[in-house]
């Protein structure tokens, strides 16, 4: 329980009706979720108005509103507080109900189009094998020390940020490692946090049924790094001509990492093999277990952030060769027959050709690459026609499916893919809707030695039609079907 009076500290107040000399017991945005002692913010989304809901929040339980206007018809007994930013106040209220979690916390946040799971996760993964207690927050799961809680969205919001934030000191964590989605910066998920320091990986054609222009979306990027302290670092890819960008208006301390640029911290792969990488960094000579120099990038990161936390090289370059791939991200197995099977999340079309040039490199005869992909429903629908214009240009075989299709018809999601099959492709793509399907077909085509990628889905383990999700996992499909 904390005052409101206390929790209100540093929000920006334009009006307050009621005492804030009141117990609140917990803070909630979802009405449906109010009880006795609640605190309830309004927040306007993108589909529904919180204010709405303002007087079943009162009727629950709610001891206190906040909201940016003030009702007409007010309950007895509940404290209205007029704010100019009710996303921004949460936020606030948030931090100072939990105490202010990430001022004890170093606080690593990753941003940019490809790679931030992969990043995030095996940042913690190197931490907790050198010694120290650490938090993660990503798309796959979240987790304070060894203890593994669910994600539901790739940032959660302010409220459960916080509170995982609390979690991880009272469990003696020393860093928090999380991805920040251009969805959370934009909507003030991350308003307050206080970040040691941050990592940007790329920016390419993504969100752009959010974020409207690609203009917009690498504003909002950049303004998480607009608002890093003095004493954070940010930390950023001299190969992406966006990394130069981020770091324009930033007072943090500035550093680079690259394979190709001028940079900080340098590395170059001397191998690409299908057991890993074998690459040099900053002059020494290791191997890491992940494959494809979009992973090398995000190896140069990893390194980086780990110099620029205190470790010594060799340490360091003795801890990323232990690191072990994240699920989901250029997930293989060969199986009896020796087909390689691999599942990737790549839903942009840079992601997708990143993994397609890795899988062409591999190739030393004649092996076929046979690519499942779709397109998620209610996204960005200009990037259909690119993503399969890139996997018939890498592919022998291409079969287009459903992802997600969420609310929309998958045969019109996969109509807009097959604009960018050009005529000279049309005789290598088939069009299969049923992902299960699509999946059994591409291993019945593939013969020995060839390749199948699952692309666009990855580490989900759910297919989500018309509002429900059922459940569909594409490696355990793909193994099966090649079994």
């Amino acid at each position: 329980m904390k005052l409101l009076t206390d929790i209100l500290y540093k929000c920006e107040l334009q009006e307050i009706s009621g005492s804030t000399v009141i117990e609140v017991k917990d803070i909630i945005h979802d009405s449906r979720k109010v009880s006795k002692g609640s605190l309830f913010v309004a927040l306007k989304g993108l589909t529904s108005d919180g204010h709405t809901f303002i007087p079943v929040a009162a009727e629950a339980g709610a001891v206190a509103v906040v909201c940016n206007n003030i009702p007409d018809q007010k309950q007895d007994g509940v404290t209205y507080v007029k704010v100019a930013d009710t996303a921004i106040a949460m936020a606030q209220i948030a931090a100072n109900f939990y105490d202010n979690p990430s001022e004890r916390l170093k606080v690593i946040g990753v941003t940019g189009t490809n790679g931030k799971t992969t990043i995030a996760t095996l940042l913690y993964q190197l931490f907790m094998n050198a010694g120290y207690k650490c938090g993660l927050i990503s798309t796959i799961l979240n987790k304070t020390d060894d203890e593994v809680i669910p994600a539901a969205y790739t940032t959660p919001d302010s409220i459960e940020l916080n509170r995982l934030f609390a979690s991880m000191l009272e469990k003696g964590c020393e860093y928090c490692f999380m991805e920040v989605s251009s969805h959370a910066i934009h909507q003030k998920r991350v308003e307050g946090v206080r970040f040691y320091g941050g990592i940007f990986t790329n920016l390419t054609h993504d969100h752009l049924d959010y974020h409207k222009t690609f203009r917009e979306y690498l504003n909002t990027k950049k303004a998480f790094f607009d608002t890093l302290g003095k004493k954070a670092f940010a930390l950023t890819n001299s190969d992406d001509k966006n990394g130069a960008v981020m770091l324009q208006n930033t007072v943090a301390r500035k550093y680079s990492y690259g394979l190709k640029n001028m940079a900080d911290y340098k590395g170059k792969v001397t191998e690409n093999l299908l057991s890993g990488l074998v690459m040099q960094i900053e002059g020494r000579e290791v191997f890491c277990r992940l494959v494809g120099e979009f992973n090398a990038s995000n190896l140069m990161a990893i390194y980086a952030c780990s110099r620029l936390l205190g470790l010594e090289a060799d340490e360091a370059l003795t801890a990323v060769s232990h690191l072990a791939p994240v699920e989901g991200r250029f997930d293989y197995f060969i199986n009896d027959h020796n087909v390689t099977g691999i599942v990737d999340y790549a839903h942009t079309p840079d992601a997708l050709e990143n993994v397609l040039k890795t899988i062409s490199g591999l190739r030393t005869g004649k092996e076929k690459v046979i690519t499942v992909v779709g397109c998620g429903g209610n996204r960005d629908a200009e990037k259909r026609p690119a993503m399969a214009a890139i996997a018939a240009n890498y592919s022998d075989t291409v079969i287009l499916t459903s992802d997600n299709p969420r609310f929309e018809e998958p045969g019109a999601i996969i109509e807009d893919m097959k604009k960018g099959i050009e005529f000279t492709a049309a005789k290598k793509t088939l069009v299969i809707e049923n992902r299960k399907e699509a999946i059994k077909t591409a291993a019945a085509l593939a013969g020995e030695g060839d390749l199948i990628l699952v692309a666009g889905k990855g580490h989900e383990k759910y297919q989500e039609i018309k509002g429900v999700r059922y459940s569909f996992d594409d490696k355990l499909e793909l193994k099966e079907a090649l079994a």
